[in-house]
């Protein structure tokens, strides 16, 4: 591993939230505009979170506390293994795990809303999970690794052999984002039933973990996608990727919130149709280029 891989690997740990907050802040903006608002200014969800380390925290559990810190190390060790170039398929099982440790916290405060939105937690990671093994299949077939170093030096016509997979992406994105139409287990809007859903008995410094935790989501989810146009270099493959990251608020403010099921359902077609489809037609896209 080179030293700029690593460079950048430190780089995530510590400016991720940075980035993450920024890309939260952006959201915000362009979905205040989308509804004819002015909205927050860019820094406001880093305004936030300080916001929620100064209150008090109440833990129904010690074990709530436990199950966030395991959901944040869990989100920084994806992330790190991504950005140091080291092992997709590795970096997508710790983002799974941490997404699990985070259903755990919300389970152990034994409250209706926490335990409901919880079980749409794993619901929703039932609808996307498939296809996230699908997009590290697909860039293992045509680039013979598993390695993000090996995948980012691979072929300018890999986004066109994975275009089924990259279509898949983007719809598991919106549910990894919490956009509507699939914002079923926490949502920051107001028609959300649940309330906050997962993190309704969350406050203070725990709180704050699980948006830290997503802040750093968002820049693992970004680098995924930053993938399907890496070979094509940074200067274009970025904001091809940061226009299609963001494209995901238009879909949120034009879309009305499904049921679980209907969610299950559709993604697990998009799966298949675009996903399964696409892995299965690769050999002859391959062979014919």
């Amino acid at each position: 591993m080179s030293a700029y891989t690593w460079w950048l690997a430190i780089g995530f740990l510590v400016l991720g939230p940075l980035v993450g907050a920024l890309l939260a802040g952006i959201d915000r903006i362009l979905t205040a505009r989308m509804q004819s608002r002015k909205g927050p200014p860019l820094l406001q969800p880093v305004y936030d979170v300080l916001k929620l380390l100064e209150k008090d925290t109440l833990v129904v559990t010690h074990l709530q506390s436990l199950y966030l810190w395991g959901f944040l190390f869990f989100m920084l060790i994806s992330g790190f293994i991504l950005f140091l170039g080291s092992d997709l398929l590795l970096s997508l099982f710790a983002l799974t795990v941490s997404g699990i440790f985070l259903c755990l916290a919300a389970y152990s405060t034994n409250s209706p809303y926490s335990n409901i939105g919880s079980a749409r937690e794993l619901m929703l990671t039932m609808a996307y999970e498939p296809m996230l093994i699908m997009v590290a299949l697909g860039f293992f077939l045509v680039s013979g690794s598993f390695r993000v170093s090996d995948i980012v030096q691979g072929s300018p016509w890999q986004v066109l052999q994975l275009g089924g997979i990259l279509i898949g992406f983007l719809f598991v994105l919106t549910i990894k984002l919490r956009k509507s139409p699939f914002d079923l287990s926490a949502s920051h809007h107001g028609h959300q039933e649940l309330v906050k859903g997962i993190t309704t008995d969350l406050s203070g410094t725990d709180l704050a973990l699980v948006e830290i935790g997503h802040w750093y989501e968002n820049v693992i989810l970004l680098g995924w996608l930053y993938l399907f146009f890496a070979p094509w270099g940074l200067a274009v493959a970025l904001p091809i990727s940061i226009v299609l990251f963001f494209a995901e608020v238009l879909v949120d403010n034009t879309h009305a919130r499904l049921t679980w099921s209907s969610a299950l359902r559709v993604s697990w077609w998009v799966t298949v149709l675009f996903g399964v489809t696409n892995l299965l037609v690769l050999p002859l896209i391959g062979h014919s280029s």
